[in-house]
């Protein structure tokens, strides 16, 4: 039987995320924390390294409640438009807000992710940022997409999987969807980072069955 230690903590109790890092081949234990996304700091003039700031503590936090002996990791996802960070809506006003100032332009979606290995004080981090560009949204579209339910639960109140942005070729479309595989995979490869379980596999092909596309980054970065 696996031991604990030998799987991945996920402080992130999103089923996307849960799904896409099993493309990794990994096998993960999953939490769900509750840290402070403080989006006005003065990180927010630098989104990458406030991305990278809040799942650094949503790392530290998920070891607080796991053990110290295993690789932890934290994410978090903004969007930013026109120097304007977006998390979560607050409310459906707020929702809406948010679709209104998208729709129809070029926006950026920024992930922070940190790798907190057994035994470190503090999580190695780095973000990935997509630029992405949302399609026209009438009022309809809109009220289409709040009823299917997820619209709170996003950065940006939108769910790329629902098609209503796209990315370019050369752009990491599961970056959206709230977990740059890729760039997770090229850090966990480098060899560098402590308590990576054996098994690691490239996500490239999935991704590209899955989108129905071949993806320009992925190989440039899977090796």
């Amino acid at each position: 039987m696996e031991s604990s230690s030998a799987r991945i903590l996920l402080a992130s109790a999103s089923p996307r995320r849960r799904r896409l890092i099993g493309w990794l081949g990994l096998a993960v234990d999953v939490t769900s924390v509750d840290t402070p996304e403080e989006l006005d700091s003065p990180l927010a003039a630098v989104p990458g390294q406030l991305a990278a700031s809040i799942a650094a503590e949503k790392a530290l936090a998920a070891r607080e409640a796991g053990e110290r002996g295993r690789l932890v990791f934290g994410l978090d996802t903004i969007v930013v438009a026109d120097g304007e960070v977006l998390g979560k809506p607050a409310d459906l006003d707020d929702a809406y807000r948010m679709l209104r100032t998208l729709s129809g332009r070029t926006h950026h979606v920024v992930t922070g992710i940190a790798l907190l290995e057994p035994g470190a004080e503090a999580p190695r981090t780095f973000a990935v940022t997509t630029r992405v560009q949302m399609r026209e949204l009438t009022d309809a579209d809109i009220a289409e997409w709040a009823e299917k339910g997820e619209l709170m639960g996003c950065a940006g109140a939108y769910n790329i999987e629902h098609h209503l942005a796209s990315v370019g070729l050369d752009e990491c479309y599961q970056n959206v969807a709230g977990m740059p595989l890729c760039h997770l995979h090229a850090a966990l490869a480098s060899g560098g980072i402590v308590g990576v379980p054996e098994g690691l596999a490239s996500p490239v092909a999935a991704c590209d069955a899955a989108l129905g596309r071949r993806c320009a980054l992925g190989p440039t970065l899977v090796r």
